[in-house]
């Protein structure tokens, strides 16, 4: 399994909104939202520093408790929108 690649907050927002996912509350952090198939929400909250987010944060956010989106899913938006 590939590591993941090094990715700044708004870096990774961006990447979000292009796969369909729209801004809730926004402080420090934002608050990424979309609507599943089934009609729930998967909700995840990415900071706005500027620098890298670290890796164990950068997990946390594609894991199965928040976006779902996983490795090879950051890998494939990167691929499809850039970084």
């Amino acid at each position: 399994m590939a590591d993941l690649p090094a990715i700044s907050g708004p870096a990774l927002i961006a990447l979000l909104r292009k796969d369909g996912w729209t801004a809730g509350r926004v402080n420090s952090h934002v608050q990424m939202l979309t609507k599943m198939v089934d009609g729930r929400v998967r909700t995840t909250c990415v900071s706005l520093k500027r620098k890298d987010l670290p890796a164990g944060t950068l997990a946390a956010i594609l894991g199965p408790k928040q976006s779902c989106i996983g490795r090879e899913g950051l890998a494939a938006l990167i691929k499809k929108h850039g970084a």
